[in-house]
C-alpha cells in the first residue's frame, strides 16, 4: 500500500501516490525490475468520469513515449492517453475489458492499464515529473477548474 500525497480543492480531495512517477497528462508510472506499470491518476479520473469503457493497445504493441497508448470513455469525455515510456506492451489489465470502472475504484491498484517493457527507462524518467510535482501541477489545474464552476 503505497503512502500518499493529498490535496483539497474545493469540495474535492486529491491523492497522489508517493511511490511513482507522472507524466504531465496524469499518467502514473510505476517501475517493476524492467517494465513500467501504468494507469490513470486520481484527478485524472476525478476529472474525466466514471470510465465505461477503456481500450487498451494490446499485448505487443510497440510505442514511443506520447504515442497513444489507450483511450477511456466516460459519460463527460473521451479521453486519448499518451504513452509515458517507450517500449513494447507486454500485459494489459484484464479488467479494462470486463470492469472499466475499476480505474475509479482503485486507481493505484487494481485500475492499473497495462505493463510496459520500457527500451529507454532512463530518458523517459527523466521527463517524467516526482509525485511532488505532479501534485503542483495537479492542485493548479483543479484550482483553475474550480474557477469556471
Amino acid at each position: 500500500m503505497p503512502e500518499y500525497l493529498e490535496t483539497t480543492v474545493d469540495k474535492f480531495i486529491f491523492r497522489v501516490a508517493a511511490d511513482r512517477v507522472y507524466s504531465g497528462e496524469g499518467l502514473w508510472v510505476l517501475a517493476e525490475g524492467g517494465n513500467v506499470r501504468i494507469g490513470l491518476s486520481d484527478y485524472l479520473q476525478q476529472r474525466s468520469g466514471d470510465v465505461a469503457f477503456a481500450e487498451v493497445k494490446p499485448v505487443g504493441a510497440t510505442l514511443s513515449a506520447g504515442d497513444e497508448v489507450a483511450t477511456i470513455e466516460t459519460i463527460k469525455v473521451n479521453v486519448v492517453l499518451p504513452s509515458p515510456v517507450t517500449g513494447k506492451v507486454v500485459e494489459v489489465n484484464p479488467s479494462m475489458a470486463t470492469a472499466p470502472e475499476t480505474v475509479n475504484q482503485d486507481p493505484y491498484g487494481q485500475g492499473w492499464l497495462a505493463v510496459i517493457e520500457a527500451e529507454a527507462w532512463d530518458r523517459d524518467q527523466a521527463g517524467l515529473l516526482s509525485p511532488q510535482a505532479y501534485l503542483e501541477v495537479m492542485r493548479r489545474e483543479a484550482e483553475e477548474e474550480v474557477k469556471k464552476l
